[in-house]
């Protein structure tokens, strides 16, 4: 069976935490910033987790299933 390769676009996305989660950025923070709150952006700002139901496609096109 051949090697699977990785999504380039979800290689770029998404990291792979040491307990085995997957980290994420937000989304609606690349433009329009000036209709958005402070709180809002700094919100943004910090990564957050892929969900649950989430997880097995993004470690597919990771190739880690």
């Amino acid at each position: 069976m051949p090697k699977l390769k990785t999504k380039s676009s979800a290689k770029k996305r998404f990291k792979l935490t040491g307990t085995g989660k997957i980290k994420r950025k937000h989304a609606y923070k690349s433009h329009i910033l000036t209709k958005k709150s402070k709180k809002r952006k700094l919100k943004l700002t910090h990564t957050g987790l892929v969900h649950e139901s989430d997880m097995n496609s993004v470690k597919m096109q990771l190739t880690l299933k």
